[in-house]
């Protein structure tokens, strides 16, 4: 495993939870995350020493890690910002489930916290795919 590369790859979540928390809009944040998710596909492919999917995952948890601490830590900041979203999610009918989960669900969709793992199932997948097409980075032999 490469902590190193799963930590630093992280490092991009990390700025997009911070900016998520403090731009008005979801829109950019959008756009970005499937760019950064093909990215960090192909980096995984070629610098991970093998075990590519489970690389993509564990950024993917991280990242996940990142967001879920700045919405919390930033959870007044994130409402203001938000509002709308907020307001839309929790006026958002649930038929068939008791109110109770349906208040528990509209309050995890409103925190702008994402599912724990989905996004590393997905970058797992991509850097799994990636690693067929992109031939690894190989260090190369000292000159004689």
């Amino acid at each position: 495993m490469n902590w190193k590369l799963i930590f630093l790859l992280s490092l991009v979540g990390l700025a997009m939870a911070i900016e998520s928390v403090f731009m008005p809009s979801s829109r950019p944040e959008s756009l970005v995350w499937p760019v950064a998710f093909v990215v960090y596909a192909f980096v995984i492919a070629r610098r991970a020493p093998g075990k590519y999917f489970l690389h993509g995952f564990l950024v993917g948890f991280t990242n996940w890690v990142w967001v879920a601490a700045a919405h919390v830590i930033f959870r007044d900041a994130y409402v203001a910002t938000h509002a709308k979203e907020v307001a839309n999610l929790q006026s958002m009918a649930l038929p068939g489930v008791p109110q109770g989960v349906a208040t528990g669900i509209r309050a995890w969709l409103a925190s702008g916290i994402p599912i724990p793992g989905l996004s590393g199932l997905v970058i797992g997948l991509l850097a799994w795919i990636a690693s067929r097409f992109a031939a690894p980075k190989r260090k190369s032999a000292p000159a004689v």
